[in-house]
């Protein structure tokens, strides 16, 4: 049975803090929500999106990265650090709150860059945001793959672990790291960033275009929910037709359970979940590859 899809928003922004004037998130790719708060990357934005769940106005921006994109379409796809992923990482003695990190997909040399913003203990980010060179964590799986395509990042137990989104031409896969390294690593100490496992997937088909990743999160049982779209599309760059979308969930150690398909079909990219009474209730966010379109709030429940 199909999961449904409601839009509960837009995701706007108040066009005084947009550096190109516009009112709102074209092609939002990554979700977190923190209390009231839902932090948002968008993979053609220096920003992060911050929106309060309590009300219906706008949502502000955080710079992530220096300078701005270009105008051009084509220009600002080839320069952009391509933000496909956001994760909310553990209190540590440098962040006693937690912190964000974001993620570059690694699909090109100039996409390899990620943002570290700390946490206060109100949820709300309260630091610059520190620019993390990426490399130490994409090298060895870079060398695994044909094309590098980063789109999910999230933490089960004590492990890391990372979404690679396949295409018609390569499969999707989960890396998992030590947790413990990549938090030594990312307070600036050395630490070996050697995956401990490389899990390749199949996520079905929708009229014979593949599911890939596209995002995940954990649950409190140490499964794991992602979003997945059917693009048809033989590379990590250019964009294609959507055919499908859908919700599944994994075991811990990334073992499929059930994919279920999401009607009607929305490009999800970002995805946080909440468990209440046993149900779960699914955040979403979306990129209609198209930066005259709004990307649209939505959720479902499983």
């Amino acid at each position: 049975m199909p999961l449904i899809y409601r839009q509960t928003g837009t995701l706007a922004i108040d066009p005084a803090e947009h550096p190109r004037g516009l009112s709102f998130l074209s092609a939002a790719s990554g979700l977190v929500r923190v209390g009231n708060r839902l932090y948002v990357v968008a993979d053609d934005e220096n920003h992060l999106g911050v929106f309060n769940t309590d009300a219906n106005g706008t949502g502000r921006l955080i710079r992530l990265f220096d300078g701005d994109l270009p105008e051009s379409k084509k220009q600002r796809k080839a320069e952009k650090d391509d933000l496909e992923s956001l994760l909310r990482l553990p209190a540590t003695a440098a962040w006693p709150s937690g912190a964000l990190l974001a993620l570059g997909s690694g699909s090109r040399p100039n996409r390899y860059s990620g943002a570290l913003l700390h946490l206060d203990a109100h949820g709300e980010v309260h630091s610059p945001a520190r620019v993390v060179d990426l490399t130490p964590l994409f090298a060895d799986a870079g060398s695994r793959f044909d094309a590098l395509n980063i789109e999910g990042a999230f933490i089960v137990g004590d492990a890391l672990l990372l979404l690679q989104r396949g295409s018609m031409r390569g499969p999707s896969a989960v890396i998992r790291f030590p947790l413990d390294r990549v938090m030594t690593w990312l307070s600036g100490a050395p630490a070996s960033l050697q995956p401990s496992a490389i899990v390749e997937c199949d996520l079905g088909k929708v009229d014979g275009v593949p599911l890939t990743f596209t995002d995940g999160c954990a649950l409190p049982d140490g499964s794991w929910l992602f979003s997945a779209v059917a693009e048809e599309t033989g590379n990590s760059y250019d964009d294609g037709a959507c055919a499908g979308a859908a919700i599944g969930i994994a075991r811990g150690d990334g073992t499929l359970q059930e994919v279920r398909r999401i009607e009607p079909t929305r490009k999800i990219e970002g995805i946080d979940a909440r468990v209440v009474g046993g149900k779960i209730t699914i955040d979403m966010v979306t990129d209609a590859d198209d930066p005259t379109i709004a990307a649209e709030l939505g959720e479902t429940v499983w």
